[in-house]
């Protein structure tokens, strides 16, 4: 009897550490998350929409799950990852950061959304690698991503704002308003990541070359090669 217990318990603890070990690490799982989003968005009917502003921009954020933060008190919360243009077709990073604030676009019956913000000039890039939070709609100006009939008029339309966003909820696909959030980096899951402390700015600097991201980066292109 003690040798089975002993065989149990040895057995029970060898389980334990190889499902750690399979764990997928919080990072990971959101760059997965990501990739699942681009490549939902990118069947989507309006995705040339979103596309064209991608073409035309200088980075990408990612939030693959903006869930309800709070049951009683309004509110929103999630994690995503961010890729500048190289300038050369390519990518670098990714940056990890959060974002957080009040209800921007989770109708009744709706418990979270994935969410692109795509930064289009200068001002909204340097807001995403200055080293500090900002608050969307008052350090930074965003504004929901023409769709539809709507973005074949938006050339012009479409660079009065730092950041365009755009949204999947229950595969409904639109531009979204989410005045008042805060972005801040995530610098446990950029540590995580990159294996040291490594700022937005820095980590926006390296090319995004790794296997990690590899699928992700794919996502990407294929989204952008919509553009019409």
């Amino acid at each position: 009897m003690k040798k089975f217990v002993a065989f149990f318990v040895s057995l029970t603890i060898a389980m334990l550490f190889a499902s750690s070990a399979l764990a997928i690490p919080q990072h990971m799982k959101r760059i997965n998350e990501a990739t699942s989003l681009l490549n939902k968005m990118a069947i989507e009917e309006d995705a040339g929409s979103l596309a064209n502003v991608i073409a035309s921009g200088k980075a990408v954020a990612i939030f693959p799950s903006v869930s309800k933060a709070g049951f009683i008190v309004g509110g929103q919360y999630g994690d995503g990852v961010v890729f500048v243009k190289d300038g050369k077709g390519g990518w670098k990073g990714p940056a990890f950061m959060t974002i957080a604030g009040g209800s921007f676009g989770l109708q009744i019956g709706v418990e979270s959304v994935g969410l692109v913000l795509v930064i289009t000039n200068q001002k909204g890039l340097l807001a995403f690698t200055g080293g500090q939070s900002f608050k969307l709609g008052t350090d930074i100006e965003i504004a929901a991503g023409p769709v539809g009939r709507s973005a074949s008029a938006s050339t012009d339309t479409r660079f009065k704002a730092a950041i365009y966003s755009y949204s999947i909820a229950q595969g409904a696909f639109a531009g979204v308003g989410i005045d008042g959030s805060v972005i801040n980096q995530n610098r446990d899951a950029s540590k995580n990541y990159w294996g040291k402390a490594l700022e937005a700015k820095d980590a926006l600097s390296r090319p995004a070359k790794d296997k990690r991201v590899s699928d992700l980066v794919k996502a990407l292109n294929n989204l952008q090669k919509k553009a019409k």
